[in-house]
């Protein structure tokens, strides 16, 4: 999984353009870094900037960030409503996909440092990048703003964890407050009530920090302390979150708002089901969910989980089937449609025009693939087909688990053949990719081809290259034959206990499978035939070998216990 890192960096300025332009180019300036959102605010004078990235140009972008805001913004001029220490406040490195948030603090700490050699700017290290306990929280990093700074710097308990004396240029830039933490998302549930005390009172259910114990349990009654004079709370139930209640005009209607900020304690569905319990509870219903701004593509990915397991439904089936599953199960299109194409992170990142070219095939029709094969052109040839063929023979397989999963009857089996169509499922999609992989190792042989070759440096150029390409061209098949025999037990597993009626389909899907695995080892022979490095061959094809015994023996297996099924 691609490692995928969120930033949201709040600069202390948010009325003149120039200035935030200036900001967002240094950012935007970065290959790999996307931009999605800017939203600058008068009256606090502040610029919140999202962009995303793998983590290399996110830091790079971020320390740019703040190299462009130093040059541009001098706080000794700065008033806004909204507390600030620094022209660069705060910067949050989020971890998105495929990395963790300890990576992410180890990312922020690198940052802050950087910052401060380079640049000179004063850093507090923050939530999960903080040096020191009381530092996870942001407002002791901050308390005095920038105001205090001269005092703070000059005590060894207040310092900076990255920064020495006052000077010049921290009277220019003051501190920034650079951390780690995890993905908030921030979410509305909507009720049917105009009533924001009855909206807040769920809001308290189900809030981490709770509501103030009084006397009787009743909403009215006398505030209750402790032996120290302090106020007592009943927790909430749902830990990582902040809640109150309050009515939107514009949809006429109370909500619960909600931030969720740890997402992992308490992910977004569970959130729902929490909120829809109290609101019952209290003789209201969730009518629907408004998710504001962007989210991961996990958090829809596991609600859609959720949803489908409490219906025993396969899990099996495709991304955008489990994402329509968790838009409908919590009512996100209820105030407007919900696109997740234009809502999730990772497809907000997808660069659609190399994508097309990198997946020329897979985005043809049948119709298109089968023309462009039967074209003069030598590719796609017979390392996609296979590829494809194994494709099919996976999604054959996968087709008998899910409607073995929804057999009637069968209910009490639903998760034995939904674990078997998830594994389906994985096979197609990396059987999927290989065919326009296999293209793609073709075509590297003929770049290498077309290099020039006048002189005896060329000549040797030529030749590492034609050897590199010719290389990949063999190993590409060959995890095409690795994929396509994991097809095989998928077939078999269907063809023994699947649903009768669907065995056919699972025969073919061995059949297939078979196929794309010979095929595919043809052209791992042709091109390790061409590898002057013998001793690299010799592995690729003592390997291609070895799957066709294993695969040429399972689908013997299936056809065997086809026959018994179609016999009856």
């Amino acid at each position: 999984m691609k490692k995928i890192i969120e930033c949201v960096p709040n600069y202390s300025e948010g009325r003149d353009p120039k200035i935030i332009d200036g900001i967002v180019g240094a950012i935007a300036s970065v290959e790999g870094v996307k931009v999605l959102n800017v939203d600058p605010g008068q009256a606090t004078n502040r610029t919140v900037v999202t962009f995303v990235g793998e983590p290399g140009p996110v830091v790079e972008a971020a320390f740019r960030g703040a190299e462009k805001a130093k040059e541009l913004i001098d706080m000794r001029k700065h008033h806004g409503a909204h507390p600030r220490s620094g022209s660069t406040d705060v910067l949050p490195l989020i971890p998105v996909s495929g990395i963790t948030l300890e990576e992410c603090a180890v990312l922020a700490r690198g940052l802050a440092e950087r910052m401060y050699k380079e640049l000179g700017i004063p850093c507090y290290c923050y939530e999960a990048a903080a040096f020191k306990p009381e530092r996870k929280n942001l407002a002791v990093c901050r308390a005095g703003e920038y105001e205090a700074l001269p005092e703070k710097m000059a005590d060894p308990e207040r310092k900076p964890d990255f920064g020495g004396e006052y000077d010049e240029t921290v009277a220019r830039t003051g501190a920034s407050n650079v951390g780690a933490r995890n993905f908030l998302v921030a979410v509305n549930f909507n009720l049917n009530t105009t009533s924001v005390r009855r909206a807040m009172s769920v809001a308290f259910d189900v809030r981490e920090k709770g509501r103030k114990a009084r006397e009787g349990g009743s909403l009215t009654g006398k505030l209750l302390k402790d032996a120290d004079g302090n106020q007592i709370w009943i927790p909430g139930t749902l830990k990582g979150c902040k809640a109150i209640g309050w009515y939107i005009d514009e949809y006429g209607i109370a909500q619960v708002s909600m931030n969720i900020t740890d997402i992992d304690a308490t992910p977004l569905h569970k959130a729902f089901e929490e909120v829809c319990r109290a609101a019952a509870a209290r003789g209201l219903r969730v009518t629907g969910t408004e998710i504001v701004g962007l989210v991961p593509k996990r958090v829809l990915i596991e609600a859609g989980r959720f949803y489908l397991e409490k219906q025993q439904r396969s899990l099996g089936i495709s991304e955008d089937e489990i994402i329509k599953i968790a838009v409908k199960s919590m009512s996100l299109d209820d105030l407007r449609p919900y696109d997740p194409k234009e809502k999730v992170i990772e497809y907000l990142m997808e660069d659609e025009a190399a994508k097309a070219v990198s997946e020329k095939l897979v985005r043809m029709s049948v119709r298109d693939f089968a023309r462009e094969t039967a074209s003069e052109s030598p590719a796609p040839g017979g390392g996609s087909v296979s590829a494809a063929m194994g494709a099919f023979g996976a999604a054959l397989a996968t087709m008998v688990a899910n409607l073995s999963a929804h057999k009637r009857g069968w209910d009490d089996r639903w998760k034995e053949f939904s674990d078997i169509a998830e594994k389906g499922q994985a096979v197609m999609n990396e059987l999927v990719a290989l065919v326009d992989e296999d293209t793609a190792a073709f075509n590297r042989i003929m770049d290498a081809l077309g290099l020039p070759k006048g002189t005896p440096e060329e000549k040797a150029a030529r030749a590492a290259a034609l050897e590199e390409a010719t290389l990949y061209a063999a190993t590409v098949p060959l995890k095409t034959m690795e994929a396509s025999l994991k097809a095989l037990p998928l077939a078999l597993e269907m063809a023994r206990k699947g649903n009768p009626a669907s065995a056919s389909d699972a025969g073919v899907a061995a059949l297939a499978a078979l196929a794309a695995l010979r095929g595919a080892a043809l052209n791992v022979r042709i091109n390790a035939a061409g590898l002057a490095d013998k001793s690299a061959a010799a592995p690729l094809l003592a390997r291609a070998d070895e799957i066709i015994a294993e695969g040429t023996a399972l689908q013997a297996q299936v056809l065997e216990e086809v026959d018994k099924h179609i016999g009856e």
